[in-house]
């Protein structure tokens, strides 16, 4: 598939995915991925979108300024969509940080703005861009965090990410990524799928490359975690078409000839739920 074939796909599918208000769906998603009740009410309503297959807000370790001359940090979430992280990031780094948003759907972004209105986040800000070139000066960033969105880059593109994500770090940053990988490869029949695609199951990339990938562009202390979350949550929580997995993008994978042949997601590809810290 073309890089553009899957950036249109992807914004479309995404773009449609901007419902109103936070339901239960949601919030037991977010809270299978290790976000707190006090999390969860301190961000608008209708900025989790259940689109989460990770916490990258607690791999972050991210630090508010406490009585100090130093500011906080400045924390930039690519593919921020709603702004879920990024309030959520708002409130850690404090009033004297900033958390930064990077969406390339402009239908999001503008779901996004219209919950920091409904906020005192004056910290907070929005940007629609594609994570492969961030208008964003050098060296202006202390931490980069992402939540099920690196999969989505086509693979043409991926080492791009990575290279723009050093690129604005400061000289010691790091990113905290949230990601979905490949146990192993896949046929080139599910690779062409763009359902597959866009349910965040085709791009993912096996963790030896996704290693090479972060490496290339420069970082170092590179630390890949299996953090065992099991993604049936999505299954569980509601027969939902809008989180990161649907159903019947899994149930066509499972039909494909040239698959292991089971009708379940645990039994046939096996994608793992990555915590991936490392530092520039």
């Amino acid at each position: 598939m073309e890089s553009n074939e899957i950036y249109d796909q992807v914004n479309t599918r995404y773009g449609s995915i901007t419902r109103s208000s936070t339901g239960q769906y949601e919030q037991t998603v977010a809270k299978a991925f290790g976000y707190t009740e006090e999390e969860l009410a301190g961000i608008p309503e209708g900025a989790n979108l259940g689109l989460s297959c990770g916490n990258p807000i607690a791999l972050a370790r991210l630090r508010e300024a406490r009585l100090s001359l130093s500011d906080g940090e400045t924390v930039v979430d690519l593919g921020s969509g709603a702004g879920f992280d990024v309030f959520t990031a708002a409130k850690r780094v404090g009033p004297t940080g900033k958390a930064i948003g990077v969406d390339m759907n402009k239908n999001m972004v503008h779901k996004a703005n219209a919950n920091k209105a409904y906020t005192n986040a004056s910290n907070v800000q929005f940007i629609e861009s594609t994570i492969t070139s961030i208008p964003l000066p050098d060296n202006t960033v202390d931490c980069i965090i992402s939540n099920c969105v690196i999969n989505l880059v086509p693979a043409a593109e991926k080492q791009l990410a990575f290279n723009e994500m050093f690129r604005l770090l400061n000289p010691g940053g790091r990113v905290a990524i949230s990601d979905i990988l490949a146990r192993k490869e896949f046929t080139e029949e599910m690779k062409k799928s763009i359902a597959l695609y866009v349910g965040c199951i085709a791009g993912a990339s096996q963790v030896s490359d996704y290693e090479a990938l972060l490496k290339n562009a420069g970082f170092n202390d590179v630390l890949i975690v299996d953090s065992k979350n099991d993604l049936n949550v999505y299954f569980i929580a509601a027969e939902s078409k809008t989180s990161c997995c649907e159903i019947d993008i899994v149930e066509e994978e499972a039909e494909a000839p040239s698959s292991c042949g089971s009708k379940t997601r645990e039994n046939c590809y096996k994608p793992e739920e990555k915590g991936v810290m490392l530092r520039k």
